[in-house]
């Protein structure tokens, strides 16, 4: 897709996602994806998915909530729709996964394992609440504001789904490394590697490093702090420049291992697309208004 700049390509891959995810990947304001001056939008798109035509909708009011719609019928929320079409739309700015520090890698890894295991997915929400409890705890022990027993059931919490949400992680990582090291060798880069590092917590090893925690009003163990290796020989994030970094071939196994079904190469840009993919690639040495997507 080619077109002058402020045509409205990125606004077009946009849609596309707002349509199959039910949000922006670009800002999580509803009210920035309406036209100045305007009180509400909509976006609409026409699919086929396994020979079957769908229709959705996804409408948007200046004050109010998303309203999705499918086949004419209501959704629970306009996220419902990531169940339906799962879509990973691929820019620039997401280099922030390989360049970027653990906590990106980290929320990245959990969105991958909700669409692989959607019977695990709310491991690292369930997790996330439960560590803000034992930090709470920590604080308030900290200040002298409770005894140090206050924090004992969410260090027991904190252990159990901690090593539910690592053994997770590990199957992820598992299913995603085949399809990431294919699609990296395409790109000139063998010797991938895909791997999440971090053990499980348990109750032991955060009662020892209780006091530590105490002092410094946090929890200093678990899979908060683990990291997601990418390598091709060596870590990308410190060796791989703009163009090398970027790796749209995440999405290969989450749902079919085959994504890349047509290709078309721009000047600055190569763009691979399939039924629910689509991934903008701007290559190294290029301007951001080259005017190509």
């Amino acid at each position: 897709m080619t077109g002058e700049n402020g045509a409205g390509k990125t606004s077009l891959l946009e849609a596309v996602h707002v349509g199959t995810q039910g949000f922006s990947p670009r800002t999580r304001s509803d009210a920035r994806l309406i036209r100045d001056g305007e009180e509400a939008a909509s976006v609409q798109l026409n699919l086929t998915r396994a020979g079957v035509r769908h229709r959705v909708r996804v409408k948007l009011a200046s004050g109010a909530g998303k309203v999705a719609e499918l086949d004419g019928t209501r959704l629970p929320s306009a996220e419902s729709l990531r169940r339906e079409f799962p879509t990973l739309v691929f820019t620039p700015d997401r280099l922030a996964v390989v360049k970027g520090g653990p906590a990106v890698r980290r929320a990245y890894l959990d969105r991958s394992l909700t669409r692989l295991f959607p019977a695990r997915s709310g491991l690292p929400q369930d997790y996330a609440a439960a560590l803000a409890q034992r930090n709470a705890g920590l604080r308030r022990v900290q200040l002298g504001l409770s005894p140090r027993e206050v924090v004992t059931p969410w260090t027991e919490r904190v252990a159990a789904l901690g090593a539910g949400l690592v053994e997770a992680r590990r199957d992820a990582a598992a299913a995603l490394e085949p399809g990431f090291c294919n699609h990296l060798a395409r790109f000139g880069l063998p010797g991938g590697r895909l791997s999440y590092e971090g053990d499980p917590p348990t109750v032991e090893a955060l009662e020892a490093r209780l006091e530590t925690d105490v002092s410094r009003g946090t929890t200093g163990l678990g899979p908060h702090l683990d990291d997601l290796v990418l390598a091709a020989g060596r870590e990308l994030r410190g060796s791989a420049r703009r163009g090398s970094s970027v790796l749209p071939c995440w999405r290969s196994s989450w749902r079919r291992p085959s994504c890349f079904l047509r290709r078309r190469s721009c000047c600055s840009t190569t763009c691979f697309r399939s039924s629910t993919f689509v991934a903008a690639r701007r290559w190294r040495g290029h301007s951001r208004g080259s005017g190509r997507r």
